[in-house]
């Protein structure tokens, strides 16, 4: 209110100054009396409006205050009566609760009373059977003509043997029934893995020889003084070899990717036919470019196939170059497939994880693509290349076990090493040159020719059986089982195969009789 005021004095104020500079303009001080009067008068009505206009905004004021203040009062007692009313209900489940607290400590006296009651005549029962056991034990000791030591021992042996002849039946036939379930078992889910991946592959074989139009083109792959060999040779790392052997020449390398890339870039000079040093160097770059996007294509592909698709770009590239790495003829990325294949199939019938089984068994061959280039077995090699690049340790262990560098602790590898022996011996797998196969044929016919008794040995099943013909009068039947046990352990100590050798011993016995 007083700020009203304030602001009407100010307006007062500055219509009388602007009245008195007025009046001094115009020279008239009469005018200047009868403006001032007239200014009074209005300032003293403005006064008057403002004095009313704060009368009335203070009393609209104070109505809206008691308003506030009434609402406030009755929010408040609503709160109370709220609170009270919760305040009730607590007292009322407190009282609820003492007296259900009351009724159940009343029946716990009343058990406690049955239970002393019960305990006195069971202690009084007690006492009782404990006369009756002492009486009885004396009567059977002098009718028995035993102490009760000599009882309890004598007991206690007839006992314990009957338990172990007893346990020593229930081991025996439940070793036999588990071996007998177990060998089910494994044969079941292993046919089963057979045959679901039985299908007829052919092996890739890495080519390292080419094929040239005529022999003419010899001398044009030499060069003059040889600088064109020489140059394919520094420029690929391939040992180029041009022997008598007609329209062929000869690739030579550890390196199978380096080879296969030579062998495109050999193919290209001839049918392009311009060889010299300029021409090489390029022809090489683009068999090698076309041979890298092959390799890592292959590795796709395979990790698409078996279901994997969140391998290390480094592992998809490692993968795809066993696409030109062979093993005994087995084209190796091919057999990395079909040991996927068998892992997940066998895995998925034993309830473990298929994905993971799928996963090992297409690494398990990594160390086959860098064995040149790093010493060791290619199993640890390849461990150590998975666990480089962020593998699992199950499937790291499976890797590095599968061969038997480290032994296998988790049935994951166990699994590797099976679907590996399964796929690398199947029929067809793999081949051999004819001068290892005859070198294998001969070993196994030797080392059953080594033991007395035998006559004649004969492998058959292109290596796979050996039957063995013993002299009757020698070998006797139960040592042709021994001699057959014996054969199979030399063989298996001294020789390197895969899959399995059967060794069959023959013993024949002949009567002859002659009518004359």
């Amino acid at each position: 209110m007083e700020i009203v005021i304030g602001a009407i004095g100010l307006v007062i104020g500055a219509i009388v100054a602007v009245i008195v500079m007025r009046s001094s303009k115009q020279g008239s001080l009469r005018e200047a009396d009868a403006q001032l009067e007239s200014a009074r008068a209005q300032a003293s009505q403005v006064i008057d409006d403002a004095q009313r206009q704060a009368e009335t905004l203070k009393k609209e004021a104070l109505l809206e205050a008691k308003e506030e203040i009434i609402q406030n009062k009755q929010a408040a007692e609503a709160e109370e009566k709220q609170r009270k009313r919760e305040l009730r209900a607590l007292e009322n489940r407190v009282m609820q609760r003492e007296e259900s607290l009351d009724r159940r400590n009343d029946a716990l006296d009343k058990r406690e009373h049955q239970l002393s009651s019960q305990a006195g005549q069971v202690e009084k029962r007690s006492r009782e059977l404990e006369g009756l056991y002492v009486q009885q034990t004396a009567e059977l000791e002098r009718i028995a003509e035993l102490s009760r030591d000599d009882a309890h021992k004598e007991l206690l042996d007839r006992v314990r043997g009957d338990v172990t002849h007893e346990a020593a039946a229930i081991i025996r036939e439940s070793e036999q029934r588990v071996k007998a379930e177990c060998q089910k078992t494994a044969q079941r889910v292993i046919s089963l893995a057979i045959q679901r991946l039985a299908a007829d592959h052919t092996a890739e074989v890495t080519v390292t020889s080419v094929h040239i139009p005529s022999d003419d083109l010899k001398g044009r792959i030499i060069g003059r003084e040889g600088r064109n060999i020489r140059t394919f040779e520094q420029v690929s790392g391939v040992n180029l070899v041009i022997d008598d052997t007609p329209e062929t020449v000869v690739l030579s390398s550890f390196d199978p990717v380096r080879r296969e890339t030579a062998r495109v870039a050999l193919e290209n000079l001839i049918a392009d036919g311009r060889i010299h040093p300029a021409r090489i160097e390029e022809m090489y770059q683009k068999a090698a470019n076309l041979v890298q996007q092959r390799v890592r294509e292959a590795g796709e592909q395979a990790a698409f196939d078996t279901g994997i698709h969140d391998l290390h770009p480094e592992l998809i590239k490692t993968l795809g170059a066993l696409r030109y790495r062979t093993s005994f003829g087995q084209n190796v990325l091919q057999h990395s497939r079909e040991v996927a294949e068998l892992c997940g199939i066998m895995a998925s019938e034993l309830g473990l994880d298929a994905v993971t089984a799928r996963r090992a068994g297409l690494l398990h061959d990594l160390g086959k693509a860098i064995d040149h280039e790093v010493e060791g077995p290619h199993a640890v090699i390849g461990a150590d290349l998975a666990r480089r690049y962020g593998e699992k340790p199950a499937i790291v262990h499976a890797i590095e076990a599968h061969h038997g560098d480290v032994d296998p602790s988790s049935v994951l590898a166990v699994l590797v090493m099976a679907a590996d022996a399964i796929s690398a011996s199947r029929p067809g797998a793999r081949r051999e040159s004819a001068e290892t196969y005859i070198k294998r044929l001969e070993k196994l016919e030797e080392i059953a020719n080594a033991h007395e008794g035998v006559e004649r040995t004969y492998a058959m099943q292109a290596g796979r059986e050996v039957h063995v013909m013993v002299q009757p009068d020698k070998i006797s039947d139960a040592e042709s089982v021994v001699l057959a046990h014996d054969i199979a352990h030399q063989i298996e100590e001294e020789m390197e195969y895969p899959g399995q050798v059967k060794v069959v011993v023959i013993r024949e016995s002949r009567a002859v009789g002659v009518a004359k």
